[in-house]
């Protein structure tokens, strides 16, 4: 008997034998085919009456999931649905249709992730500040824009336990899908609030008995070593543009976080992530 491993099916002989029979198949067929990248396809247009689309499976389970959420219409492939154990489309108490990936992107464009389900549903309404609750710690962001980053921020947020999400009602991001699928689903989980004045909004924190702490590169001492009583509200600014002065003036006090290496400053997202683990593991001593 040969010992000759050669000979075996999946060595390098093989593969060497296998690329030449396709090269002579394609030869005698004219060539090999021509690459044709897929061609993108641009988003619908948005939808009708103050509805929002969400799509992407951890986005719409939390959504199913969450009784505050109205959703009027769903589009979902075989394949997302089995994922999201829908088994009967028709006992779902809205308008559900089983459609193929490309239906889908048709709607939000060939860039979105969406994962084959896409809901419409209402936005969610957001709270006042008077229905903060008992929470002891909270997340503020002075024109933050972004919605990748907002997102990006209710995720951790979220995960760290902070019990709302402060914004200012304008120069900030509205619901969307883009926010949803950043999010990965924590758009249910936390109560987002909007206010019309940030000054006068971390007032009424101090008055609630919260320590506002606005994250700053610059700031005078380590975050760590700035955290002071039961209730903490940390305060992030714009990216590139920081916390507008205003706040700078009426937070109880500025902030960084200590960054031994190279780089001293962080992404927004990422800052917010960082400070919360930090105001989390204090809160919890």
């Amino acid at each position: 008997m040969s010992d000759d491993k050669s000979n075996k099916p999946g060595t390098r002989k093989d593969t060497h034998y296998a690329k030449l029979r396709r090269a002579h198949r394609d030869q005698k067929a004219g060539g090999a085919p021509a690459f044709r990248p897929r061609q993108p396809v641009p988003p619908g247009e948005a939808p009708g009456d103050g509805l929002v689309r969400l799509y992407g499976l951890h986005t719409v389970r939390a959504a199913l999931d969450n009784p505050r959420r109205k959703i009027r219409k769903m589009l979902v492939t075989r394949n997302a649905a089995e994922r999201l154990a829908i088994n009967d489309l028709a006992a779902l108490p809205f308008k559900a249709e089983l459609v193929e990936p490309k239906d889908i992107d048709r709607i939000t464009g060939s860039d979105a992730v969406h994962q084959g389900v896409l809901i419409e549903a209402e936005p969610l309404k957001p709270k006042r500040l008077d229905a903060l609750g008992d929470t002891k710690l909270v997340l503020v962001l002075d024109q933050v824009t972004d919605p990748h980053n907002v997102g990006a921020i209710l995720r951790s947020a979220v995960a760290f336990g902070a019990g709302a999400l402060i914004t200012t009602a304008r120069h900030s991001p509205q619901e969307s899908g883009v926010l949803a699928k950043s999010a990965s689903g924590a758009l249910e989980h936390i109560d987002q609030i909007e206010v019309k004045n940030l000054a006068d909004a971390l007032d009424q924190l101090h008055e609630a008995g919260f320590q506002t702490i606005g994250l700053d590169s610059e700031g005078p001492a380590e975050l760590e070593k700035t955290f002071d009583g039961a209730k903490i509200a940390l305060v992030l600014g714009a990216e590139g543009k920081g916390l507008r002065q205003k706040t700078r003036e009426t937070v109880t006090a500025l902030a960084r976080l200590d960054m031994p290496g190279a780089i001293h400053s962080l992404n927004v997202s990422n800052a917010a992530a960082v400070s919360l683990y930090a105001a989390n593991a204090f809160l919890k001593r």
